[in-house]
């Protein structure tokens, strides 16, 4: 697996939720799963409306600020495993989890997952 290096770390805060977002979209409706259902997950990792994500993509936020305003939820820290490559839970960086957490969420709307499992609801 690869190491995330401080380098890396800095890239990712420095990156855009507006450049990721419509390869979001696009992944999500190429299977079969809506922009309703990603704007769930988003919202349920983020606490922010439509609204403040549609206002995210506008300004243009990076990552750091994006997740600097946002309410993670506290069950975020259940979501575990490997997304491109690195395995969440080994990360040390608080931005980059969560953003590696975000593209996590994202894989398991695209793989079919049940959206109750995907929000980790109890029971």
């Amino acid at each position: 697996m690869p190491v995330a290096t401080e380098a890396h770390h800095r890239r990712i805060a420095e990156m855009t939720f507006a450049s990721v977002y419509p390869h979001c979209v696009a992944k999500v409706e190429k299977k079969g799963r809506t922009v309703a259902e990603l704007h769930t997950v988003l919202t349920w990792l983020t606490g922010y409306s439509d609204a403040q994500l549609a206002a995210h993509v506008e300004r243009k936020s990076t990552f750091a600020v994006f997740f600097e305003e946002a309410n993670v939820h506290p069950r975020a820290e259940e979501v575990k495993g490997v997304i491109c490559g690195y395995r969440i839970e080994e990360l040390d960086n608080e931005l980059t989890r969560q953003v590696r957490v975000l593209d996590k969420l994202v894989d398991e709307l695209t793989k079919g997952r049940a959206m109750n499992r995907i929000l980790r609801s109890a029971g």
